[in-house]
Formats: structure tokens, C-alpha cells, sequence
């Protein structure tokens, strides 16, 4: 069984191969929803998607074993590479430039098919040269 080990709170869970990763560590009573930087931890425990992708606050910074993760959907392209899109719609990509693009995962659309660590509440570089970019 794949083993995550959750940095922030040092924690290690095995899990299931295929298993999700949201599930899996709410389950081990990790926290998803710290909120952005730290604000709003209160509100997004209560105000969130419940797994279903929509909100973003249950994102995570995949720091070992990439590789092992279920492969990026469109829906989290969006979110975290910013790709070329038409203007409507130009406001899903809202974490795109803020660092960590390519290993930042939504843990609610995640599986586990191997052994990772993972970053719980990655901070967001909102004054960064690249989200001015």
C-alpha cells in the first residue's frame, strides 16, 4: 500500500492504490482548508466544494512523488497553468503564477498510485514578480 506522508503536520497514512487523496487524509484528521496564507481557515472548513473541484481550497504542493499522482485534469489545467483561454472564462485560471504550478495538485481530484509527500496549505505568492506577469 502507498504510503503519504503530510509534511506540515508530520503524519505518515498508507492508503490504498487509486484512493483519493482528500478522503484519505480527512480521514486521518488532516486539515485541507487552512485558508490562503492562513486567512479564512474558519470559513473554508465550512464554505468548500466537498469534493467536488469547484473551490480550489483543498489544494496541495505534491513535494515527492509526482510521478505517483493520478495525471492533472483540464478543470485543475486551468486553475494552476493558466492556459490560453477565452476571456469569460479567464478567471478559472486564478492560481495560475503564484508558484508551484506544475507539482500544486486539488487533493479532491487526486489519486494516490504510490508512495508521496505532500504539503497541506502550500502559501501563495500573491506579490510575486510572476503574478504581475
Amino acid at each position: 500500500m502507498p504510503t503519504v506522508k503530510f509534511i506540515k503536520e508530520k503524519k505518515e497514512i498508507e492508503v490504498p492504490i487509486g484512493a483519493n487523496l482528500r478522503k484519505e487524509a480527512m480521514k486521518a484528521g488532516i486539515n485541507l482548508y487552512p485558508g490562503i496564507n492562513g486567512f479564512g481557515a474558519c470559513v473554508n472548513k465550512v464554505l468548500n466544494c466537498h469534493g467536488l473541484g469547484l473551490c480550489g481550497t483543498c489544494r496541495v504542493n505534491i513535494v515527492k512523488g509526482m510521478e505517483n499522482a493520478s495525471p492533472m485534469g483540464t478543470y485543475e489545467k486551468l486553475r494552476f497553468k493558466g492556459l490560453t483561454i477565452p476571456e469569460p472564462v479567464a478567471l478559472t485560471a486564478c492560481f495560475a503564477y503564484i508558484g508551484h504550478e506544475d507539482t500544486m495538485r486539488l487533493s479532491c481530484l487526486t489519486q494516490v498510485n504510490g508512495d508521496m509527500e505532500v504539503e497541506t496549505g502550500p502559501e501563495l505568492n500573491l506579490f510575486g514578480e510572476n503574478f504581475f506577469s
